[in-house]
């Protein structure tokens, strides 16, 4: 990636990029938000959940943000009153493991392209045991099919999150055929219960 790496966002507001969970759950007070793009880095299935959507013996399946590529995401920002609360509650959330290192990039903001912005982000860590790597959809469905965690089962991430992505007008292509599947599962769950 091309942009510089700072752990601290410059002071002042501060813009959070959500490309997961925090699209349909930011769990902190925002001013505004609008539909980004991050350039050099993608959203992927790439990280094996031993906490929020799975265990150490049954991991789960979460997103990072990968190198390579873009992602669409939301933008959020936070009032400047309200950063170091913010970052904190972001540490707690998304470092309970460190698998992804809490990084800034340049986002571009849906509302006005030429209008960039400085935002938190957490990619992924690739020497991180947790990281999974590409996997292919069969192994990415058995995952997100046994993962259950404290913030609940894997299955319902993966459909939030596809459910937010479109929310914003947009699709994403490897998350919606994982999230069919996972769609088809429940209607021959139904079936089978009748």
């Amino acid at each position: 990636m091309t942009n510089p790496v700072s752990t601290e966002p410059p002071g002042g507001d501060l813009w959070v990029f959500g490309y997961g969970s925090l699209m349909w759950r930011p769990g902190f007070a925002f001013e505004e938000q609008v539909q980004a793009r991050l350039i050099g880095a993608h959203r992927a299935l790439c990280v094996y959940s031993f906490d929020h959507r799975g265990t150490p013996e049954r991991p789960g399946l979460v997103l990072g943000l990968d190198r390579g590529g873009a992602c669409r995401g939301i933008a959020f920002r936070v009032a400047a009153a309200r950063r170091n609360d913010t970052i904190a509650y972001l540490r707690a959330r998304e470092q309970t493991t460190n698998v992804y290192h809490e990084v800034t990039r340049s986002v571009w903001l849906k509302d006005d392209p030429r209008r960039q912005v400085t935002a938190l982000t957490y990619v992924v860590n690739r020497g991180h045991v947790q990281y999974a790597g590409r996997l292919g959809l069969q192994d990415q469905l058995r995952y997100v099919r046994q993962g259950h965690g404290r913030s609940g089962n894997n299955r319902d991430y993966v459909l939030s999150t596809v459910a937010a992505i479109e929310a914003q007008g947009f699709r994403d292509a490897p998350l919606h055929r994982l999230a069919a599947l996972l769609s088809n599962d429940a209607i021959a769950s139904q079936e089978a219960t009748q």
